[in-house]
């Protein structure tokens, strides 16, 4: 029982995907539409199981990250340097700027708990001091912490996290009919935005080459295989179950706007009293934190990687790129931007842009000159292509909406 409790390298996982992104996306979710897309979260975090699974097993059977993969699949030198390049910029930039996001949602969980955030300079609302606390300490714990230190503190929140939102959801007493309900598919134009945001912030594009690159650190060989999948399942449905529950909470409120975390806490605490308001505080806390660190990480990681494709040994990139998304992060954090309208299209475009990184991830996961016996089997095959085309449907869908 012990090994089957055990979470490794999946809580960087979850603790990426579970950040103030997911908790804002699955708010509104819940306000808009009640139980009605919990079947986008249930598909949302199966593919994740299954793309999460492949990248993982890849970085465990090849001792490569994907971008170290690049130079086998991509033999040609300028398509090699374009889909770098690409990488680099979906990436390590998008990566900048999530991390004000993140920092701006782990700063929005003080702001529970406190009159205020932000002090006023020179006329503008400035939220300096929580933004560089939470920077500050995310900084703490990637410099002077190893990688199973980090895995231990991550694995420590995802878990606490997970019990927050859970004890919220369940105060609100859920009706279980109407949740069943809730798992059935139902498509329509208003609906639409939302699904893909939930997917988009869900699978998210660089947790694949995260995923790939930690876990080398725990397991030494392809024997792992079978744990590295346990886990990574045990980590993800953690991680789902934390985004069911900020649905089913925020469900319970009635349809008004919502902007934050705030206005949900506030909608909540005169159904549930104020300890809502403490669980929801601490959750926003929580996710914002960890994905401060991982989005700092898989830039990094990704970094890295991609300047020794163009020939950049000497630099210790990884160290100067988490450090320097932290900063960007910290400074547009602190000034008094309203992140839900920014939230939204962000994980929108993640959803977009998804199903071309998911191909070129089955594209590698099939070849035995990488994979060997460890290639990916026909049950493996069709459910990562139905993950795509379904993907692919969704974000043609989008585009259509978005075009008419």
């Amino acid at each position: 029982m012990k090994k089957y409790l055990k979470i490794g390298p999946g809580a960087f996982v979850a603790a990426a995907f579970i950040g103030p992104g997911t908790i804002t996306v699955c708010s509104l979710a819940g306000v808009r539409f009640g139980y009605e897309l919990l079947w986008a979260l249930v598909f949302s975090i199966s593919a994740t199981i299954i793309l999460q699974g492949m990248s993982a097993r890849f970085g465990l059977v090849s001792r490569k990250d994907l971008v170290e993969a690049f130079p086998t699949i991509l033999p040609n030198k300028w398509m090699l340097y374009l889909s770098t390049l690409f990488v680099i910029v979906a990436i390590v930039i998008g990566n900048s700027a999530y991390e004000a996001g993140n920092i701006g949602g782990a700063s929005l969980g003080f702001s529970l708990l406190v009159n205020s955030i932000y002090i006023e300079l020179f006329g503008t609302s400035i939220n300096y001091y929580i933004a560089v606390l939470i920077g500050g300490l995310s900084y703490l714990i990637l410099s002077k912490g190893n990688y199973k230190k980090i895995e231990k503190i991550l694995v420590v929140l995802v878990v606490l996290m997970s019990l927050s939102f859970l004890c919220t959801a369940l105060i609100t007493k859920p009706n279980l009919s109407e949740l069943f309900t809730g798992l059935v598919p139902k498509f329509s134009s208003d609906n639409l935005l939302t699904v893909m945001a939930i997917v988009g912030t869900t699978i998210v594009p660089y947790n694949l080459f995260l995923h790939a690159a930690v876990v080398k650190e725990k397991w030494k060989d392809e024997t792992g295989v079978k744990d590295c999948q346990r886990d990574s399942f045990i980590a993800i449905g953690l991680g789902g179950l934390v985004s069911m529950s900020v649905l089913i909470a925020a469900a319970a409120v009635p349809q008004t706007a919502i902007e934050n975390i705030i206005d949900l806490a506030a909608s909540l605490e005169p159904l549930y009293g104020s300890l809502a308001k403490y669980l929801l505080a601490f959750g926003f806390f929580a996710a914002g934190i960890t994905s401060t660190i991982t989005a700092a990480m898989a830039a990094a990681y990704v970094l890295k990687s991609a300047v020794k494709i163009f020939g950049e040994t000497k630099l210790n990139v990884y160290a100067i790129t988490w450090r320097l998304v932290i900063l960007i992060g910290v400074v547009f954090a602190s000034f008094s931007l309203k992140p839900i309208r920014l939230i939204e299209v962000a994980q929108v475009s993640n959803a977009i842009l998804l199903p071309f990184i998911a191909i070129f991830l089955l594209w590698i996961v099939n070849s035995s000159k990488i994979m060997g016996n460890y290639k990916n089997t026909k049950f493996q095959n069709i459910a990562g292509t139905i993950v795509v085309f379904l993907c692919f449907l969704l974000s043609g869908n989008l585009i259509y909406k978005l075009l008419d």
